[in-house]
């Protein structure tokens, strides 16, 4: 188990997955009407993952739709669709991490954002959860055009809050991420659920009380 100086501790938060449930299929189900077969098709021939990735590394979406609509002129409109509607790809937030979240908050401890996330479309839904002003600091791959699991967006990261690795607790639901993070020094949770992730912070001493 990491020891951990909790006088000197910040703790620092991935968003899709573990804060926020984002799925493109949220959306995707509605414009299928619910033929889950047709939509997974989409998803697959359009390599629809690696095409968003690359808005989360600072492509604009209208040169991305533009491209992509090139392509698969069949799925045009679909395309289109996805950062025109972009906040229908979050279900909400996952309330059991918001809570803890707050619980961290109130304790005292500096918690920080970083995500792998298209500033385009993170404007288009920050004023919906309110727990997104809670953070002392956010840096989006989008911004600096860095995507985890570089090293490089964990050092510019470490760099913006003045901090080492060794001093932060990154929570993530990536492996890849973990793992690149890990080896830079970084204290790291992989995330599963809210309750592992409670029972994780209480075993590391640092939740007040006792994890339910």
């Amino acid at each position: 188990m990491d020891k951990l100086n909790l006088h000197n501790t910040v703790i620092v938060f991935d968003f899709g997955g573990v804060l926020l449930d984002w799925n493109p299929r949220h959306l995707y189900r509605k414009l299928f009407d619910g033929d889950s077969a047709a939509m997974e098709r989409l998803l697959t021939e359009t390599d629809f993952h690696a095409w968003n990735l690359q808005q989360d590394a600072g492509r604009p979406f209208a040169v991305a739709v533009a491209e992509l609509s090139q392509r698969f002129p069949q799925y045009a409109s679909l395309i289109r669709a996805y950062p025109q509607r972009y906040a229908e790809s979050i279900a909400g937030p996952i309330q059991g991490t918001v809570e803890l979240l707050d619980r961290l908050k109130g304790d005292g401890y500096r918690l920080y954002g970083l995500s792998n996330w298209s500033t385009e479309t993170f404007q288009q839904v920050r004023n919906k959860f309110a727990f997104l002003s809670w953070f002392d600091a956010i840096l989006l791959s989008g911004e600096v055009k860095l995507l985890k699991p570089d090293p490089r967006i964990f050092a510019l990261f470490l760099q913006r809050i003045g901090r080492t690795a060794q001093e932060c607790l990154l929570i993530d639901d990536s492996q890849a991420n973990i793992a690149a993070a890990h080896q830079m020094g970084f204290m790291t949770i992989r995330f599963e659920s809210p309750a592992q992730l409670e029972s994780e912070l209480y075993q590391r001493r640092l939740l007040n009380g006792k994890a339910r």
